[in-house]
């Protein structure tokens, strides 16, 4: 039996205790300062306010004041934040973790750099904390994942990854269910990298969706020609990304295009998608979708920013990335919905 902190209470964060606690492991969950309502109604209730289903008994619930004894004497940590709280992660929990302690974040995103350069979260962090005189074991959790789906225990297969393996055996042991499987890798920048950069693209599709309801009403039929088309572009696009970051294997690939698959029809990604697909304006979508977490938004902003560099200096071709660049101008400028379809086109001869 293992002893897990979970630092952020949002929903993965939360999901993950079903898993951990089911496994017979001390479990105690940690909100951060935003979360401190849910806390309260986790103690009262023993279900997370967004959950249709009870926690396993036996987690402990504690608020941000009660870190310090949440952390005392566990196994690892995992880090539930969302990308929004990377920084505060960095500095108000890292430092507080011990040192021979392992992390394991579920928080996806990549962060870009005035070169162009996207960097890793578990990069980031360990950045932050050697301008400290800190060292930490930061691992992460990429893969195809939902949150309620595996609160309903929907099988499902994830990817811890990180540089030091006993630390990734120990967690796999400790999370792995009969529902929650887990591969292990070394490449945190391949892993990393795929499950963040499908985020522009889960939204590219869902653009599809949006347009056959404006043409044809919000009660259409489902058409898949369209949405495959901006699918296998993405996968295109996504690998071409991955080779940027000196990244592209088959495994990271099958986890990222696993990831892009189930956030283009289970993530929140597809309601903002749909909406500018029915031909809302992006601030008309973020106003309808007020109060859900859009961390995509952000990340595909970065990507395509340090796409556009990296461009502009001659290391990449700009053409390659058609579907990222009319992303990036709707969700930046502000420009209509125009799926370049012809661009998707190739000659293999």
């Amino acid at each position: 039996m293992a002893t897990i902190a979970i630092v952020g209470s949002g929903m993965m964060g939360s999901a993950l205790a079903f898993p951990a606690r089911e496994n017979g492991n001390d479990v105690r969950l940690v909100g951060t300062h935003l979360d401190r309502d849910i806390i309260d109604a986790c103690r009262a209730t023993g279900r997370h306010p967004k959950f249709d289903y009870d926690f396993p008994e036996g987690i402990s619930y504690y608020q941000i004041e009660e870190l310090d004894e949440a952390l005392e004497g566990v196994d690892f940590v995992i880090g539930g934040v969302s990308s929004f709280g990377v920084e505060w992660f960095g500095n108000e929990v890292l430092p507080r973790v011990a040192e021979d302690v392992p992390v394991l974040s579920v928080t996806k995103g990549l962060q870009d750099l005035d070169d162009g350069t996207l960097l890793t979260y578990p990069e980031v962090w360990r950045r932050m904390l050697e301008e400290q005189g800190l060292t930490r074991t930061i691992c992460a959790i990429g893969g195809p994942c939902t949150s309620y789906e595996l609160v309903f225990h929907d099988q499902t297969e994830v990817c811890f990854c990180g540089e030091d393996v006993s630390a990734l055996r120990m967690m796999r042991e400790a999370m792995a269910t009969s529902y929650y499987h887990v591969s292990i890798s070394t490449d945190v920048t391949g892993i990393e990298s795929a499950v963040a950069l499908k985020n522009g693209y889960a939204l590219g599709v869902a653009l599809t969706i949006g347009l056959v309801q404006r043409e044809h009403g919000t009660d259409a039929e489902l058409h898949y020609n369209s949405q495959a088309a901006v699918f296998g572009q993405a996968t295109r696009e996504m690998t071409r990304l991955l080779e940027m970051q000196g990244a592209n294997t088959l495994e990271n690939r099958a986890v990222g295009f696993g990831d892009l698959y189930v956030t283009v029809y289970g993530g929140r990604t597809r309601l903002v998608g749909i909406l500018l697909g029915r031909g809302y304006t992006i601030d008309e979508a973020k106003e309808e979708l007020a109060g859900v977490t859009l961390e995509s938004l952000v990340v595909a902003g970065r990507v395509a920013r340090a796409v556009r560099i990296k461009a502009s200096r001659g290391a990449i071709d700009l053409a390659d990335f058609p579907l990222l660049v009319h992303i990036d101008d709707i969700i930046t400028n502000g420009a209509p919905v125009d799926i370049p379809w012809e661009s998707f086109t190739f000659e293999c001869l």
